[in-house]
């Protein structure tokens, strides 16, 4: 797995594909031939660094089987080896991102601006809701 990861290597143990038919544009050839592929990659086999598993599994999110695999799914492409490359970029593009740690957060201050026109909202709906009220005829 090449690309923007120069320093890891991904254990080639630890993809597994699958080819399976596919819906969509093609003709009788979506009901003939298994062009749609489909990726397993195991974190675990994988030789990825704890953390950034850790980052992978959050990143993976709805791709993330109860086996702890990332599953996924190509099949834009009419043929297998093009789907097959389009999954294996998803997956390098998921891995490198996993790899880059997260920006760390600044905390910030709220300007004297913003916490005034705050105030002046909250004192607007305050109104509004305020001459709702019945019985107060001020």
């Amino acid at each position: 797995m090449e690309g923007e990861r120069k320093s890891f290597r991904v254990n080639p143990g630890s993809i597994e594909e699958r080819f399976i038919r596919s819906g969509g544009h093609g003709g009788q050839n979506v009901n003939k031939v298994a062009t749609a592929v489909q990726l397993r990659f195991s974190p675990a086999l994988s030789g990825l660094p704890p953390w950034a598993e850790e980052r992978l599994k959050v990143l993976a999110g709805s791709r993330l089987t109860d086996g702890g695999e990332v599953l996924i799914e190509a099949s834009e492409h009419r043929t297998q080896e093009q789907n097959r490359r389009a999954a294996r970029a998803r997956l390098d593009s998921l891995i490198a991102e996993a790899l880059r740690p997260p920006k760390r957060r600044r905390a910030t201050k709220p300007t004297y601006g913003s916490k005034l026109r705050r105030l002046d909202e909250k004192k607007r709906r305050s109104g509004i809701k305020r001459e709702r009220r019945p019985g107060c005829d001020d």
